[in-house]
């Protein structure tokens, strides 16, 4: 194990973000928004992740995490958004391109759809919460989004 430690081409920096989803995100933005007091910046709907959702922050600059409130655009289809409650947990990356690569190449599997351009603009991409017979590496249950951190998050967390 302490072999593949070493040879890791990138690092995880901190929590990008996390993902709460329920069947009518104006319940969750009662919590977060109204009461606990998140800024919302933002909204993002895709109908092929089948989400509709509103993005709240914490803190600012940098280091602030989101908090994406989430609501499945058809509670029938797939993925459910809603199910389990805590959707993902997205880390920072400091190289996500040298991090896929890794990872696949150590048995990660991930989930369909590849890097791509997630809700606030940064490249992404999850690793499967189920491993394989192929990837017997995987979130044990647990969607995990690995997010490409731009510059001045990687100058705050390094």
């Amino acid at each position: 194990m302490e072999a593949l430690m070493s040879d890791r081409p990138f690092k995880v920096l901190g929590i990008q973000q996390i993902a709460v989803g329920g069947l009518d995100k104006n319940c969750l933005r009662t919590l977060w928004v109204d009461t606990l007091g998140l800024e919302l910046t933002g909204t993002f709907q895709s109908e092929s992740e089948n989400v509709d959702e509103d993005i709240a922050v914490i803190g600012s600059g940098p280091l602030k995490v989101e908090v994406d409130l989430m609501q499945p655009l058809d509670p029938d289809k797939k993925p459910k958004v809603q199910s389990p409650p805590l959707n993902h947990v997205g880390l920072w990356i400091d190289d996500l391109e040298a991090a896929v690569a890794w990872l696949t190449n150590h048995g990660v599997r991930f989930a369909p759809g590849g890097v791509r351009k997630g809700a606030s603009g940064f490249d992404i991409c999850f690793i499967h919460p189920k491993s394989n017979d192929e990837f017997p590496i995987a979130g044990e249950g647990v969607l995990i989004e690995l997010v490409q951190a731009p510059r001045e998050v990687r100058d705050a967390l390094e």
